[in-house]
């Protein structure tokens, strides 16, 4: 576990950990109120966040951002991550190595956020921190809790762009995220 921003920067930047590392243009922390009372956790960067060094910044990202409008998430208010800092090759989900690598960085960025909600974005998110035996699409809309945060799994956004059926859940979602008071 890294004490301090600039720690985590410094050793994701340096990380040379696994495979992801070869093909990177940029590694990808997160981005957003390092203070926020909500975390967003996607699975990993593309090539847009790859290109940028920011997440959610492609048609994904796009899309995310017209439903924050959309549900009263101002997007400096939140912070963003993923499982992993680097673009897994032709947008691949991350490797379960790969994600296992990435974890002290992840773990790190929850201890310093200190969240009261996350939000976790599609299975590779779901399965990563909640465990293999969770379901995107039976856990999604219900909340979890872990180490006394709230969690609330929903689909990824890339899944929407995919699956316009799924817009009306994530949108639920969303507003369930905004509303539910934390007790």
């Amino acid at each position: 576990m890294y004490n301090n921003w600039e720690e985590l920067k410094q050793a994701c930047k340096n990380c040379k950990k696994c495979r992801l590392c070869n093909t990177r243009k940029n590694v990808v922390i997160g981005t957003g109120n390092k203070e926020a009372k909500i975390m967003f956790i996607g699975e990993g960067p593309g090539a847009d966040e790859d290109e940028q060094g920011e997440p959610f910044v492609g048609k994904a990202g796009k899309l995310m951002d017209k439903a924050f409008i959309g549900v009263g998430i101002k997007r400096e208010e939140v912070y963003i991550a993923n499982i992993v800092k680097c673009r897994p090759p032709q947008n691949r989900n991350p490797e379960k190595d790969e994600a296992q690598e990435c974890k002290e960085f992840l773990d790190t960025q929850i201890n310093l956020v200190k969240p009261e909600k996350i939000c976790l974005l599609g299975s590779v998110a779901l399965k990563n921190i909640l465990g293999e035996q969770y379901g995107i699409t039976t856990s999604r809309g219900k909340w979890f809790e872990k180490d006394g945060i709230k969690i609330l799994p929903t689909f990824h956004p890339a899944a929407l762009l995919r699956d316009e059926s799924k817009k009306i859940n994530f949108w639920q979602d969303l507003k369930k995220l905004m509303e539910d008071s934390i007790t």
